[in-house]
């Protein structure tokens, strides 16, 4: 028995359908594949790329912190060396008024020989 020509066409049309579906189905499955190893790249490089800021966030952190560390400390020397300075200071300026009370006259003839030393140096 013979097919119809009818029948025949089908037949073709049935397994160019099939063909077409079964390349269709491959085409999406290598694009799928494709796409899902291309998201895997990209998930661990963008793991990497934030994990990377993390690590350069926290050093920075930390040398700032370090930085106002030292500037706290250099702070508190700067006082120190301050408080110092005005302590000596005062101790001269005590030390100069006992002197000028025990010897007033040697004050100022000392005051006056260091005016007219000054006045010369000064006019030249």
């Amino acid at each position: 028995m013979s097919k119809s020509p009818q029948t025949a066409t089908d037949e073709i049309q049935n397994k160019a359908d099939s063909r077409i579906d079964q390349g269709a189905e491959r085409i999406k499955q290598a694009t799928s594949e494709a796409v899902a190893t291309t998201k895997e790249a990209v998930e661990r490089a963008a793991d990497r790329v934030e994990a990377g800021v993390h690590h350069a966030t926290d050093r920075a952190a930390a040398a700032a912190h370090r930085a106002t560390d030292k500037a706290g400390e250099l702070g508190e020397r700067g006082r120190e060396a301050y408080e110092e300075a005005i302590d000596t200071a005062d101790a001269w300026l005590e030390q100069a008024r006992d002197y000028v009370r025990r010897k007033p006259v040697q004050s100022v003839a000392i005051a006056l020989g260091a005016g007219w030393l000054l006045g010369r140096l000064l006019r030249r």
